[in-house]
């Protein structure tokens, strides 16, 4: 690079360095090339002395233009060997110079994919990076900011002084520097000055670790270092589509489900040396499980009860425990309250190893507006929309995503990739949907904006999620993306290029509001609301649906699942087996939250851990062992899933018993000819020889009875199974004369050859 700056010039672009104003410190700084030799011009504020080194001798560098601009002059290119020899305050050290590397680290492909929003792994250009550049190691530093005045590199290396380290600004807004020598686990920001001459720190949007709350800098961190052992697993995923198999999802909250005492020995990765995080706002001595202390108990946990998934509520860094994780600033970053991203790593490769898929709450609809994060990121609206009646969820207090701009949905895209690609896991629940797709969602009148065709319909979400599910099945085909969404808005499961949304499963909230409304009313009212048990079918093959009663069930003055039921405890057990029971057998995917497999009495409560005492007592022990059988029943039988999403899969037997509140059905599965009978009484009276027609004659063996006493019932049943007659009923030449328990659920299955072994 040949260069000749006039005195004036160079005064000038020093003192817009001095004054964190330069956005093209590569200009002057690191070698350059005049009219006779080359000069290599080195920025060091408040240094005493600064020499350069070349070919191992020291020179002492001049300061002609300003006291902290040093330079030296040299007959031949220095390439990036030299290095510098620093006194500063009495100590002096030596190092590489930043500005000598000046090769982009975004290219020009890079960033043309990056402004169209396409670029699905850009991750590995943002953020900080680990690497070696022309054999130096250091940390290549990346941001997009496009509107600010100037960025630096805040960290340990230069004592959080923002004028150390300016960063180059390159095309589209992206900013970038290298600094040699940084060691992994450094901490470190960005100091952003806006047009206005206002100063930020930022956490890095990018950042692959950070600290722990209160503490908000990013973490240098390598990702590149775990040796994955779940290729078998992977591959079985990819190949296999997820609706035609079992899907039986425990939810949980990391922080809550389980804690320990401060001063109780703590499991940490191999090389890992860190203090065990105490809890916010908990008894006092209580913290955290680390990730490896979570998959020592977890595991067996959940392998025991037969549930085929492990849901975690957002694990993404978040400053706030009382936001359950749901006001994310870290997206590229398993919260550290936790471990290090390679701990959640082994967690998630010995879910695999036991047989356990791992899904990820995932939260695009909205972010907080702490000072280190996205909010005005660059001194403007840059991640979201400035109009807040578009921008802004008032009653959360948090801001809204952009969608229409390239580059945010390019980092929410990508985000979703980086979470399938770094950590393995096997399917997001997207959180908040309808808030996403309608503008005048919780909005009075007057305070939206309608889109460009005059409607409420938020057509830039509708885009992004569009493409995120579409991307996220061209890359991990076998992956869930399960959509919690309240409305009625049409093809939320259906595949994008026919226009739908592009999930594969949808929460069904109005069979949930319908179950609970069912279940909480005394049994002798529900003959009036037969319709509350039975709609759901009348729906239920317009999407992909899973059952789900989740964390939002039981909080905020809602009580717990047991306590939602009229009547005496016993009442109360009773009701929540038969409730679980219906749940299992009715068509569509399964998801509870953690604490409802055992009873959990009081709401949950994200400051405690789970009532594991209760555990101690049989009708407790009993709701779990129901779960334990009913997973166990599930998974062996394709007739309560293969057909989950097809009108085969369910057929009435008798729907309009409501004067007993007593419902009948079949579950079938085509292929392999398995089929199941289904019968419940929602009544805490029995029922003796209660009619069921069945379209086979022969024995049928009642494989579940939520009253067994092993379960905490009353024992009533069908002594193992019933013959059935040949009295036609329910439009079928054959039926069963069953007696029916109070408030239970009966499975029945046919069994051909029974007469050969009785």
């Amino acid at each position: 690079m040949t260069t000749s700056f006039p005195v004036n010039w160079m005064v000038e672009e020093a003192k817009k360095l001095a004054e964190c104003r330069h956005d093209d410190p590569f200009s002057l700084l690191g070698p350059h090339q005049d009219a006779d030799n080359w000069i290599v011009r080195i920025w060091m504020p408040e240094a005493d002395q600064v020499e350069l080194v070349t070919d191992g001798k020291p020179s002492v560098m001049k300061t002609p233009h300003h006291p902290w601009l040093f330079e030296h002059a040299l007959n031949n290119q220095p390439g990036t060997s030299y290095t510098i020899k620093v006194k500063r305050g009495g100590i002096e050290h030596e190092q590489r110079d930043p500005w000598a590397f000046r090769e982009e680290w975004m290219g020009e492909i890079d960033r043309h994919l990056f402004a169209q929003g396409n670029h699905h792994h850009i991750w590995r250009r943002m953020g900080a990076h680990i690497t070696n550049i022309q054999g130096v190691e250091g940390v290549m530093f990346c941001l997009w900011a496009p509107q600010a005045r100037s960025v630096a590199v805040l960290g340990d290396m230069n004592s959080w002084d923002g004028r150390h380290h300016p960063m180059q600004k390159r095309q589209g807004g992206i900013w970038e520097l290298f600094v040699p020598s940084i060691q992994e686990g450094s901490l470190y920001k960005y100091e952003i000055r806006t047009q206005e001459g206002h100063c930020y720190q930022k956490a890095d949007p990018y950042g692959f670790q950070h600290e722990v709350r209160p503490a908000t800098s990013s973490i240098i961190t390598s990702l590149d270092k775990y040796e994955w052992q779940d290729e078998d697993w992977i591959i079985q995923r990819d190949k296999t589509n997820p609706l035609d198999q079992p899907i039986s999802v425990y939810e949980m909250h990391l922080g809550s489900w389980m804690h320990a005492a401060i001063e109780a020995p703590f499991t940490e990765a191999k090389g890992v040396k860190r203090p065990p995080v105490p809890a916010a706002d908990m008894k006092p001595g209580a913290r955290f499980l680390t990730y490896t202390e979570v998959a020592d108990r977890l595991i067996p946990y959940v392998k025991a009860r037969g549930f085929t998934h492990i849901e975690l509520m957002p694990i993404s860094e978040h400053p706030f425990d009382g936001s359950w994780g749901y006001q994310v600033t870290g997206w590229y970053a398993p919260t550290s309250r936790f471990g290090t991203p390679d701990e959640f790593k082994v967690f998630v490769d010995r879910c695999h190893a036991e047989g356990i898929g791992v899904i990820l709450d995932w939260v695009p609809g909205h972010f907080p507006k702490d000072r280190h994060g996205l909010a005005f990121f660059d001194g403007t609206h840059l991640y979201e929309h400035s109009d807040p009646r578009i921008g802004e969820h008032k009653e959360w207090g948090t801001l809204i995503f952009n969608y229409s701009r390239n580059e945010v949905r390019n980092f929410l895209v990508a985000n979703l990739v980086y979470w399938f690609d770094q950590f393995h896991i096997d399917g997001i629940r997207v959180d908040a949907v309808a808030s996403m797709l309608y503008r005048d969602y919780l909005r009075p009148e007057g305070e939206w904006i309608p889109n460009e065709s005059g409607g409420r319909e938020n057509t830039e979400a509708v885009q992004f999620l569009q493409q995120a599910n579409h991307v996220l099945f061209q890359n991990f085909p076998g992956a869930l993306s399960i959509a919690e969404e309240s409305t009625t808005w049409p093809m939320v499961t259906k595949p994008t290029d026919i226009g739908g949304l592009g999930f594969n499963l949808k929460w069904n909230m109005g069979w949930m509001h319908d179950m609970l409304d069912y279940f909480e009313l005394d049994p002798w009212f529900r003959q009036f609301n037969q319709n509350n048990i039975t709609f759901s079918i009348w729906y239920t093959y317009t999407e992909n649906f899973m059952l789900a009663l989740s964390h939002d069930e039981v909080v905020h003055g809602k009580s717990h699942i047991l306590h939602k039921m009229p009547g005496d405890d016993w009442q109360k057990y009773a009701n929540t087996r038969a409730l679980f029971a219906y749940m299992w057998t009715h068509p569509g995917k399964k998801t509870i939250f953690m604490g409802m497999e055992f009873g959990q009495r009081s709401e949950w409560n994200v400051w405690g851990d789970l009532q594991w005492d209760l555990l101690n007592f049989e009708p407790h022990q009993g709701i779990q062992k129901l779960f334990d059988d009913l997973n166990n029943l599930y998974k062996s039988h394709p007739a309560l899933w293969k057909d989950d999403f097809d009108q085969y899969g369910f057929q009435w037997i008798d729907c309009n018993d409501s004067s007993n509140s007593v419902i009948s059905f079949m579950r079938r599965e085509r292929e392999g000819g398995d089929w199941l009978v289904i019968v419940a009484n929602f009544t805490p009276q029995s029922q003796s020889e209660y009619k069921v027609g069945v379209p086979t004659a022969g024995f049928y063996q009642e494989i579940l009875n939520t009253d067994a006493s092993c379960y905490g019932g009353s024992n009533l049943g069908n002594m193992g199974g019933k013959m059935s007659d040949e009295w036609g009923c329910h439009d079928y030449e054959h039926s069963l004369s069953l007696c029916l328990p109070p408030l239970s659920v009966l499975v029945f299955q046919h069994d051909p050859n029974h007469e050969a072994h009785s």
